[in-house]
């Protein structure tokens, strides 16, 4: 009777050996004094607090705060496209950003990569994605693992899964509770359709319309790939930067980060009991990319709302009394943003002006 290998099931031990020799340099790249290194270890480990006296944040009474999300179906644009290094943008942008809607300093990362087979340049790519990510979102990248499952998935297809966690001081800490009558409403602009909708997308798109991700669309000087492909904004930067301006005022009541559902089931989240917010209508620029795809696939108003972010990637409830200073602080990072409406007395919920 023959012996039968790893590799004859479809794992070959050698190449996963080599793909993960080539992520050590892209977690390192990520890691801050508080990450101890234990390359080769069973965990990771990350201290809460700097040692030095200099960065030290102390701490009185910390709240950690976890995330976890997936890219969904936009990988499969990725494969189709055959680039892999930017869908680990999309995973970091995913959880970090959900983070920062509790007013959280996000601290680490972990990845969870299921592979059809070994395939150690694709292995690289998508973790150079994440390392991208979590530089963009200073977190540090942790640790991860890299699951080999031939029968699970077909030939060539992955999946990905992310998981952050921060931190914030319990009364830092933003829930909507603090959101009342009068408050602004002011959304921050997307980078694109960011992580969500992708099987409407690809519905539209490559069955209906019948297009190639090689094929250029004239209304948006792209590719099909590059349009459905581009990165999901991380917002880390500019929110803690608003967040560190006030260091003893809670001036943020709340923040949304829109996604699926769309802005009004995503602001809606956050409201607390007897708050409605009331939107006007055209407020801001809706960008190329969703009046393509609406007029491409002949989808209706109702259906784009709930389905895509429609420009607005995150959402920030505020008092009018600090609306010069923090849009002049959105404007310092360079980003796009737009008075969406306020918030009244009501039922709890979004409706339009």
């Amino acid at each position: 009777m023959a012996k039968v290998t790893y590799k004859d099931a479809g794992v070959d031990l050698e190449v996963y050996d080599e793909a993960m020799a080539r992520l050590p340099r892209l977690m390192h790249r990520t890691f801050s004094p508080r990450v101890l290194k234990l390359d080769g270890g069973f965990a990771g480990l990350f201290q809460l607090d700097f040692a030095s006296r200099l960065f030290e944040r102390k701490y009185e009474d910390p709240i950690l705060v976890s995330c976890t999300d997936g890219v969904g179906t936009k990988l499969k644009v990725a494969t189709l496209v055959d680039k892999h290094d930017t869908v680990g943008i999309d995973l970091v942008a995913m959880s970090v950003n959900d983070a920062l809607c509790c007013g959280a300093e996000p601290l680490f990362f972990l990845d969870y990569v299921a592979m059809s087979h070994d395939d150690p340049t694709r292995l690289e790519a998508l973790v150079k994605g994440v390392s991208d990510g979590c530089v963009e979102a200073d977190c540090a990248l942790l640790g991860g693992e890299t699951a080999i499952m031939p029968d699970i998935y077909a030939r060539g297809e992955y999946d990905l899964a992310g998981f952050c966690v921060g931190v914030v001081e319990r009364k830092h800490l933003i829930d909507g509770k603090s959101i009342a009558q009068g408050d602004i409403v002011l959304g921050i602009a997307a980078s694109g359709l960011h992580s969500n909708g992708y099987s409407l997308v690809r519905k539209v798109v490559f069955d209906l319309a019948g297009l190639g991700v090689h094929d250029h669309v004239a209304e948006l000087n792209q590719t099909v790939g590059e349009a459905l492909l581009t990165p999901t904004r991380i917002y880390a930067r500019p929110v803690r930067r608003i967040l560190q301006h006030y260091t003893v005022k809670n001036v943020v009541h709340g923040i949304a980060h829109i996604t699926g559902g769309g802005l009004r089931d995503n602001l809606e989240r956050i409201l607390p009991d007897n708050t409605q917010a009331i939107l006007e209508k055209g407020s801001w620029p809706i960008p190329p990319v969703f009046s393509w795809l609406q007029k491409l696939g002949g989808i209706d108003d109702a259906e784009m709302e709930r389905v895509f972010n429609m420009g607005i990637g995150l959402a920030l409830v505020f008092s009018p009394y600090y609306d010069t200073t923090i849009t002049s602080l959105l404007n310092d990072s360079g980003l796009a943003h737009w008075k969406l409406g306020h918030i009244a007395a009501g039922p709890r919920s979004v409706v339009w002006k």
